[in-house]
């Protein structure tokens, strides 16, 4: 078997690692050795947090993508993150750690039957939240994020008919912020769609001094308890503003690392899901590993590829985004 059938297999680069590898310099060298530049999401795990050259939300990473001068891009984050990464810089070499990578709420929206959707409303406009395939931005007229996606919504025209996809709970968020009577596809994130409203109102309870947060990708019925709903740039940002000293946050655990490392006095607690094992992590973006992450980096592999007329279509609602964005200045 080649190295490509088993990358395809596998989704990583699979080979021995020294023990006594000093995995942090190691990254660090082979990164100015390379001139690569690490993008992180807030949910990757601490340690690849820890050796990032940036960290932050979908809107934060494209917009980093899109200005860094660096010749080749490791992201650590989901497949549709690396694709955003390399349709606005295709010149640049993309690597992701782990190939297989992916989102629930990305697969929930296959390109082919949002297309057919797409025919249903003609004199509608695409919406389409980042957390998609290319192939489906390829689709749109504009791309947000959790960020900007009520400031995108409220800049156009007030008769403007929209579709938004593919995220639902967003959908539903965002017509309540701006008043807009959206068309929405059925997607949904699966880590947001597993808070316990049950469980949160006993831990609130347990908690009376407790400010309760949460990412506007989960059910209505959870933000309508939350002191404060945002994109994870937007919880991190509250929890440092805030003079509350104890957070319950309803999104992936990863951000509660960055929140500590900001607020060092103060307590967070991750909302409890409704499932058994009690976990709110997301099994895609914790494929990445600091190990997978140095074997990307020392081999150049795996690479994420993407068809030049794809980039082409999928590039222009994306820079609509960031100029919305930078006009609006967020």
């Amino acid at each position: 078997m080649d190295v490509l059938e088993e990358l395809n297999m596998k989704g990583f680069v699979e080979e021995p690692i020294d023990p006594t590898l000093d995995l942090f310099k190691e990254i660090d060298r082979l990164k100015r050795e390379k001139n690569a530049v690490i993008l992180a999401h807030y949910y990757q795990e601490p340690d690849i947090q820890d050796i990032a050259d940036y960290i932050g939300d979908s809107l934060g990473l494209s917009q980093q993508a899109a200005k860094t001068d660096a010749s080749m891009i490791v992201f650590a984050g989901v497949h549709f993150m690396a694709e955003t990464a390399k349709i606005l810089s295709p010149e640049k070499k993309v690597l992701l750690p782990d190939l297989k990578a992916g989102c629930s709420l990305s697969d929930s929206c296959p390109p082919v039957l949002f297309s057919k959707f797409k025919e249903k409303y003609p004199d509608h406009i695409v919406i389409t939240y980042v957390n998609c395939s290319a192939e489906l931005k390829a689709l749109s007229d504009i791309v947000c994020t959790s960020s900007n996606a009520v400031q995108i919504v409220d800049s156009l025209p007030k008769d403007q008919k929209i579709i938004f996809g593919p995220d639902k709970n967003l959908g539903k968020y965002v017509s309540k912020k701006t008043g807009r009577d959206m068309v929405l596809w059925n997607g949904a994130c699966m880590v947001h769609e597993i808070f316990s409203m049950q469980r949160i109102i006993k831990l609130k309870e347990r908690h009376p001094n407790a400010k309760f947060i949460a990412h506007p990708e989960c059910e209505d019925a959870i933000l309508q308890m939350a002191d404060y709903a945002g994109s994870t740039t937007g919880l991190l940002k509250y929890t440092m503003n805030s003079p509350a000293t104890e957070f319950i946050v309803a999104t992936e655990s990863g951000i509660l690392h960055q929140m500590q490392k900001e607020n060092p006095g103060k307590t967070f607690i991750p909302a409890p899901p409704d499932n058994s094992c009690a976990c709110n992590d997301c099994p895609h973006m914790k494929r990445n590993t600091l190990e997978k992450l140095y074997l990307c980096l020392k081999n150049e592999l795996p690479e994420v590829t993407i068809p030049m007329d794809i980039i082409d279509r999928a590039r222009l609602p994306i820079e609509r985004m960031l100029e919305i964005s930078a006009r609006l200045g967020l």
